[in-house]
């Protein structure tokens, strides 16, 4: 019993079930094709999940905390766009071209966390908001055109590479999946997380710096969304407008997919792994089978859906 007491710990239910729609999903795909179940697929679809799988962990930081990190989309174009603009500026550029990235989503996640936490407004307006104004600023940076920057060698390398087979950008959201759960799980800055997202109330009154604790969640939600963008980049091999679009919605869903609580105080980031999985291999599924869009969407809001009632009734369970 007790391997399977340590093992609660880091997945729970609706993370159980998320790794048997994915069993599911991929063995219904194998009757339409057996390449469903080949390694090469697979090892794509890793891949192409790491770009998601590193913004849900940053999704997974805010939501903890009750919160919501509405400026995904542009802070991860912006975050594309900033490191191939600093990549075409010679040698010195090219090497500062990815920290340079990281720290523009470091500055406008301290900017979210300052207005939800000191400023008080309500973190799914004040995070509306700061999108508007990046995607202003990209706009007005580019001039409404395409960006014409190449993304470096190393962009590349990290996105499109492979060490022993394995992709890079695996690699990458495999490093931050561990370097996020040993945050949470292993230092005082993780349990106050958790604590906030319980009560931020009785956190403050046990002695918790609560403003501090948010605005370092909202910055690193801001990092790991500009990293998507440099890996998106390197990826397609330069940036383009409006290249976080696709990903606030599926990032959420993955997280809440993940199991967690989206009221705050229950999540973790094995669950978030698993849950960004199993929306890239959905959407890559239906894609292949050329599903119709409206009925890729159904398919894709069911679900969601699904698996949002399975994680609430949950937790209602263990109340």
């Amino acid at each position: 019993m007790m391997p399977f007491r340590a093992l609660g710990r880091y997945i729970d239910r609706p993370s159980l079930i998320a790794v048997g729609v994915i069993v599911l999903l991929l063995l219904v795909g194998s009757f339409y094709s057996s390449n469903f179940i080949s390694p090469t697929y697979l090892l794509q679809q890793l891949q192409i999940g790491a770009f998601l799988g590193i913004i849900a962990i940053g999704v997974l930081m805010v939501v903890l905390l009750g919160h919501v990190d509405l400026s995904i989309p542009w802070v991860v174009t912006m975050g594309g766009m900033m490191a191939t603009a600093a990549g075409n500026l010679g040698p010195g550029g090219t090497a500062l071209a990815i920290p340079f990235a990281l720290l523009c989503g470091l500055i406008v996640g301290t900017v979210n966390g300052l207005g939800v936490a000191v400023l008080r407004i309500p973190s799914m307006i004040f995070t509306l908001g700061v999108n508007a104004v990046v995607q202003g600023l990209m706009v007005l940076y580019t001039g409404g055109y395409a960006p014409q920057d190449r993304a470096t060698g190393l962009m590349q390398w990290l996105a499109g590479g492979r060490i022993l087979g394995v992709p890079n950008a695996t690699l990458v959201w495999i490093l931050l999946a561990i370097l996020a759960g040993f945050i949470l799980r292993l230092t005082p800055l993780g349990r106050y997380i958790f604590a906030i997202g319980n009560r931020e109330r009785a956190a403050y009154l046990s002695g918790v710096d609560t403003r501090l604790v948010l605005i370092f969640s909202f910055a690193a939600a801001g990092m790991c969304s500009a990293l998507a963008g440099v890996m998106l980049a390197g990826y397609s091999r330069m940036a383009y407008q409006a290249m976080g679009d696709p990903y606030l919605l599926p990032a959420i869903a993955g997280v809440v997919i993940g199991g967690a609580n989206v009221l705050g105080g229950r999540g973790t980031v094995l669950g978030t792994v698993i849950g960004s999985l199993l929306i890239t291999i959905l959407l890559s599924m239906l894609s292949v089978m050329q599903v119709p869009d409206s009925a890729r969407q159904i398919a894709y809001g069911v679900i969601i859906i699904v698996m949002m009632l399975i994680s609430g009734r949950e937790m209602r369970t263990s109340a």
